[in-house]
């Protein structure tokens, strides 16, 4: 095995990095990586329910789904991920507890009193301060785990703050845990010197490096990021079917939406309220029908209408609060 760093910050390379070694090489190998701030979702997770929107918008935080299964999470870049990246010869009988183990051993050295904490998580009495998950290809595995060094608990919480009650899917839903900052074992020692006190423990008896990808490998790792893990199809549109319901109050009226969304298209959709309608609201409903359920292509939809025949006094950008579960503001992302 060997050890690669990856100098990169970036979500969508470094986990189309991830997904290319794990589809493409013979190699075992172990990534330590960072992101710069980001939601990673998991596999089988409604993107729309995990995330505060309009929070990620605003704070300039990127949103990716990866190919393993788990909740979300967020990195920025005082989190510290590590990947696995190995052959099996019995794919059914790895464990998840034969990745975390070298990682707990290694913090332990380091006088964080880890210890392993249900099917996938790394706690220190109680609090939460690694989660970890899988994906499989033929005869390889990737395991990747996320190391909360001094990531922001306080964006954390926000960014990832949803009203559950508002969706009804069957996607995976985050598990809420109470977590931790490794830092707060290790209080002198800054980002850097974590990872490098951790590839030194990691890489007893086999050798280390930063990682540089030969041309071949390059290109389609920028293929892979431009095509998959930047697209909305990808990230929005691989998404289990799910309802959304909200209701808000504004000056000009209550109005409650009701939508159904299936591969992130809007199925069908309806609304009620009080608002002083002049006009058929079927207007709105047969318009949004067919869209990807994300702000630009709505807000470009609703700016079409009379929006005043269809909602009275209820302004665009009210609508939009309304069908996107926004506190305050939106973006047009």
């Amino acid at each position: 095995m060997r050890l690669y760093r990856l100098e990169s910050t970036d979500p969508y390379y470094n986990l189309a990095v991830e997904e290319h070694i794990l589809r493409c090489w013979d190699e075992d190998v172990l990534l330590l990586w960072r992101n710069d701030n980001t939601i990673v979702v998991g596999r089988n997770q409604n993107t729309a329910e995990e995330i505060d929107r309009s929070y990620a918008d605003a704070n300039g935080i990127n949103i990716i789904r990866r190919i393993s299964g788990g909740g979300a999470v967020y990195h920025d870049l005082n989190n510290v991920n590590f990947s696995f990246i190995v052959g099996l010869k019995d794919v059914a009988g790895q464990r998840m507890v034969d990745f975390m183990t070298p990682i707990a051993a290694a913090l332990n050295v380091m006088g964080v009193p880890v210890t392993l904490d249900g099917r996938n998580d790394l706690s220190v009495h109680g609090r939460k301060v690694s989660g970890n998950a899988q994906s499989i290809y033929k005869k390889r595995i990737l395991h990747h785990g996320t190391l909360l060094f001094d990531v922001n608990l306080d964006v954390l919480s926000r960014s990832l703050r949803v009203t559950p009650e508002k969706f009804q899917s069957k996607a995976t839903k985050s598990v809420r845990a109470r977590v931790a900052n490794i830092k707060d074992w290790l209080p002198d020692v800054s980002v850097s010197a974590f990872m490098e006190r951790l590839q030194r423990q990691l890489t007893s008896g086999f050798s280390s490096q930063n990682l540089v990808l030969r041309e071949a490998d390059e290109l389609a790792v920028l293929q892979l990021r431009s095509n998959k893990y930047l697209s909305w199809d990808w990230n929005y549109g691989e998404t289990p079917p799910f309802s959304f319901r909200n209701k808000c109050t504004f000056p000009g009226g209550s109005v409650e939406a009701l939508l159904d969304i299936r591969h992130g298209i809007i199925e069908h959709c309806t609304f009620f309220g009080d608002f002083m309608a002049r006009g058929d609201i079927a207007l709105v409903t047969k318009e949004l029908c067919g869209l990807r359920y994300q702000v630009r292509d709505v807000d470009e939809a609703l700016a079409r209408l009379p929006i005043d025949m269809c909602f009275g006094t209820l302004k665009r950008e009210e609508i939009l609060k309304c069908l996107f579960n926004f506190e305050s503001g939106f973006s047009d992302g």
